[in-house]
């Protein structure tokens, strides 16, 4: 049997598989479609064979690092969740994504990594958790700005002329697209009737975040509470393809043995990882101390006694 494909994503939290929209979209995607993948849940994207998230190892074209490459890769396995719509429901779910790239995503990135209460009592201190030491002092900081700057290149250079209008304005019309998104669902289980497609996947990891996070400043959220058809939607699809997947379900509820051999939360590297975490601590503190002359090596003559160094090793990670 061929080995399955391994996804690497962040892992859960706020009730969600993953907390970040690209990782959830492609999880969701792989459910719907039955894909089988060996899932790799990691709070530090150095485990990723490409350093970011989420990424997929495939045996036919290496490793892929773009939500939209993976969904691709896996249409082109067979597990594809388009194969039933029509060439106008097609253009439709090219339409619907644009609309979601263009109009909300900047303002997710906006409510998660810009606004200043948000940040700071949501989105950092849940990154600074789960993250961990030392890469936590630095890591989210390194997010946030790349954040900032994906979010300076949607915007243009009218970010400059009047911040305070482009916001409004950018708020204004992620209102009207999750009004548009709640009407075109109305009373559908999926977007496309009863069966799921890639559309519920790019829909439902755009929803479910904002939808599950406890927000300081919920302005879009409000919004989004309100339209009850999405929120009954975001609901379904979790409690349908995640049941157990969003750190809600009980310690001591057993896994089907499906989820299993599907997807692993990779426990057997946690120790691995933190005596990795330790070493470079470490080593960390130790190259400042010679750096800044808190510690300096004096020789003596030949012969001398004196202590021995100690000798350090580092552990590589490896992943099976």
């Amino acid at each position: 049997m061929a080995a399955p494909m391994e996804l690497f994503c962040w892992a859960g939290g706020w009730g969600l598989p993953s907390v970040d929209p690209d990782c959830l979209a492609v999880l969701t995607y792989a459910r719907f479609t039955g894909a089988p993948l060996k899932v790799h849940k990691v709070t530090n994207p150095w485990r990723s064979p490409s350093g970011c998230l989420p990424a997929l190892k495939t045996k036919e074209e290496g490793v892929l690092s773009q939500m939209h490459q993976i969904i691709t890769h896996l249409r082109k396995q067979k597990y594809n969740a388009d194969y039933d719509l029509s060439a106008r429901q097609g253009a439709d779910t090219l339409a619907f994504v644009s609309l979601l790239e263009e109009k909300l995503l900047p303002v997710l990135i906006h409510t998660f990594w810009v606004d200043a209460k948000n940040y700071v009592e949501h989105t950092r201190k849940w990154y600074a958790d789960a993250i961990p030491f030392p890469l936590n002092f630095f890591l989210p900081n390194r997010m946030h700005k790349q954040h900032l700057e994906r979010l300076q290149l949607i915007w243009g250079d009218s970010c400059l002329e009047d911040e305070e209008e482009l916001e409004k304005e950018m708020y204004r019309e992620a209102r009207e697209c999750l009004t548009l998104l709640s009407q075109r669902l109305g009373d559908q289980k999926f977007f496309f009737g009863d069966s799921p497609a890639s559309l519920d996947a790019f829909v439902f990891s755009h929803l479910a975040p904002l939808l599950k996070a406890k927000l300081p400043s919920g302005k879009l959220q409000q919004h989004l509470k309100s339209l009850q058809n999405l929120c009954d939607y975001c609901s379904s699809i979790l409690s349908l393809y995640f049941p157990w997947d969003g750190g809600d379900a009980p310690s001591s509820a057993p896994k089907t043995s499906a989820s299993q051999g599907a997807e692993t939360e990779e426990e057997p590297y946690k120790r691995r990882s933190q005596i990795l975490s330790v070493l470079v601590g470490l080593a960390a503190m130790i190259g400042y101390a010679f750096l800044s002359g808190i510690v300096s090596i004096q020789r003596g003559p030949p012969g001398a006694a004196g202590p021995r160094p100690i000798a350090m090793e580092e552990e590589e990670e490896e992943e099976e």
